[in-house]
């Protein structure tokens, strides 16, 4: 009983394991759950959490205006929906999605719809006309936790100009200081001057212009565009007092500062050392006709290192052949000796095999060589 009992338990499960699928078996968690869980729980300030409860609500009533609202008669739309526009349905409706678009500060979010639950019901029934800001009515003068743009700190003080080149600490929130955190470039209590490596490009009344020096100012800064306005000059250049200004220094007829297979390119403000071509031992710049000598395996000819590696593989190989060629003709001349025409018969074949082996070898077309870079350079100049 016991044997049947096991045999009947095990056709039952293969009976039913097709009917298990992978989507049956519990997927491990994300490995960006953690950060998703993070973001959701995350605690914003008071401000900006109110105002992505405002933005959500937003949302909400432009997708309950497409849903209600698309298309058809608009006189009919206007007479028989539009009591739809402030009816509790279409807030039950923007509600019930409320906060389920935000990401950072979901939680709060939630907690603040159900805070400021009267707060919007008497907004959406009594002062959408009135009062359309949504945000301006509830962040601003209800819940008093922000400030309208332009203002900032618990009595929403008016925020200084910065002249433009800059933004007030705490604008629009209940927080800050107020004092102007200026754009790159700019400094001043009111962002109206220029900041170091900075010069006044233009300025009037109410708008500063800010540009940067050139590369080759210090901090010392500019009194203007161009290297020749430089106070200071910046490494790799040096002050010209003829001049005036800074003129690059070339760092590669001053000194020597690359290895003996590098060659020195010299750029503004600095230098480069470039790798010496491959046929070269030791170079004064790039490709084989800028060797100081030439590399093992290379020589120089019509001014230019050559790979003579090749010739010699070709030398050998030639040498070879025809040594080939004489045992043949010798090792003919042993096996047939006592049957004349017949190594006759063999030497012409073999005569022939070497003619045609040899033609073949001569009127095989050569692969050319790829010419420098130095050279390409020369060729589109001329053309």
């Amino acid at each position: 009983m016991r044997q049947s009992g096991g045999i009947v338990a095990c056709f039952l499960l293969v009976a039913l394991l097709p009917a298990l699928s992978l989507g049956d078996i519990p997927k491990p968690p994300s490995l960006g759950g953690g950060k998703k869980d993070k973001l959701k729980t995350e605690k914003l300030p008071p401000c900006k959490a109110c105002t992505l409860l405002v933005n959500s609500f937003r949302d909400g009533i432009k997708r309950t205006e497409r849903a209600k609202h698309d298309g058809g008669d608009a006189a009919w739309e206007e007479e028989r929906l539009g009591s739809y526009k402030t009816s509790e349905l279409r807030l039950v409706e923007i509600q019930e999605r409320l906060c389920h678009d935000v990401v950072r500060g979901e939680d709060q979010c939630h907690q603040l719809a159900e805070e400021y639950e009267s707060q919007i019901e008497k907004w959406w029934k009594n002062h959408q006309t009135d009062h359309p800001d949504l945000h301006r009515w509830l962040c601003v003068e209800q819940a008093s936790v922000c400030c309208p743009d332009g203002f900032y700190g618990p009595n929403c003080t008016p925020c200084p100009s910065c002249f433009g080149n800059g933004k007030c600490k705490g604008n629009g929130t209940r927080k800050g200081n107020g004092k102007c955190a200026c754009d790159e470039g700019y400094g001043g209590d009111n962002c109206d001057s220029c900041a170091a490596e900075y010069y006044e490009a233009f300025r009037d009344e109410s708008k500063l212009l800010c540009s940067r020096c050139h590369k080759a100012c210090a901090a010392g800064g500019c009194t203007g565009a161009g290297p020749n306005a430089c106070r200071v000059c910046r490494s790799g250049w040096t002050m010209d007092v003829a001049r005036g200004g800074c003129v690059d220094v070339d760092e590669c007829v001053k000194e020597a500062p690359c290895t003996g297979q590098q060659f020195c390119v010299n750029n503004e403000g600095s230098y480069s050392c470039l790798e010496c071509d491959k046929s070269c031992d030791g170079c004064n710049g790039d490709g084989p006709d800028l060797c100081d000598k030439c590399a093992q395996g290379y020589e120089m000819r019509d001014g230019m290192c050559t790979d003579t590696s090749s010739e010699k593989r070709n030398q050998y190989a030639t040498f070879t052949r025809y040594l080939t060629y004489l045992g043949l003709c010798i090792a003919t001349c042993i096996v047939l000796q006592n049957s004349t025409w017949l190594a006759a018969l063999v030497g012409l074949a073999v005569a022939v095999y070497i003619s045609v082996s040899e033609y073949w070898l001569n009127t095989a077309p050569q692969q050319p060589t790829a010419p420098s870079p130095r050279i390409l350079d020369e060729i589109l100049q001329q053309h």
